[in-house]
């Protein structure tokens, strides 16, 4: 736990430093959020190793940073919230959530369960290095290579890339890219897809054909099972 960074996305200041207090003492890395839009900052600017999500957030909800944290990511989130019905519950744990602590709770408790899901994350750190044929991604760095030479992608790239990997072989509408790379308040054009698809394409040379065109609806990125 020694050194792990974790990001704390909690509105309410009290309760978020107390939390952070908790965590410091072993001697961990604490980021905060005091919103949904700080949250994604930080996750834009630092690799987390843990984030403890409350739900009811300004500037988007727990739920959305849940969901869409999780396309791209199996970092652990805990979610820790006052909403104790067992719908909430069961929601969280199918849009991916790894825990779910309800308000008031136990600081003690918090920082064990904290413990209990950084052991079973390290478990997991292989998985996050994806080999699919000459391409190989490590999504802990961001970085991507084709045939062992790294290239360079941008961000939205980048997601795109993970998106289309996430669901291989399925076919994919432009409004089902469009939503699960930009988000459902992203309100550009259609054809922003198509010019990331052909960026994309041009980057990873001779892995591009993986990337179908589906006739009249989106694309498919193709893989051998």
């Amino acid at each position: 736990m020694v050194g792990a960074n974790i990001l704390i996305v909690e509105d309410e200041d009290k309760l978020r430093r107390l939390v952070a207090t908790y965590l410091k003492r072993e001697m961990v890395n604490v980021y905060e959020a005091s919103n949904g839009e700080e949250a994604f900052q930080q996750l834009e600017n630092k690799d987390m190793d843990l984030i403890i999500l409350d739900i009811m957030l300004p500037k988007y909800d727990g739920w959305t940073i849940c969901k869409r944290v999780r396309e791209n990511s199996i970092v652990p989130i805990l979610i820790l919230t006052a909403r104790a019905e067992e719908s909430d519950k069961l929601f969280g744990f199918e849009l991916g959530a790894d825990d779910y602590m309800t308000k008031p709770f136990s600081p003690k408790e918090l920082v064990a369960r904290v413990k209990a899901l950084l052991r079973r994350s390290k478990k997991n750190i292989a998985s996050e290095v994806l080999n699919i044929q000459e391409l190989t991604i490590d999504k802990r760095s961001h970085k991507v290579f084709v045939g062992g030479k790294e290239i360079q992608l941008s961000p939205k790239e980048y997601d795109l890339l993970i998106y289309f990997i996430h669901h291989k072989n399925q076919a994919l509408s432009r409004e089902n890219l469009l939503d699960g790379v930009w988000g459902y308040d992203y309100y550009g054009d259609l054809r922003t897809v198509d010019t990331h698809v052909k960026r994309l394409r041009h980057k990873i040379g001779d892995a591009s054909d993986k990337i179908k065109t589906v006739r009249g609806l989106g694309y498919r990125f193709e893989v051998e099972e």
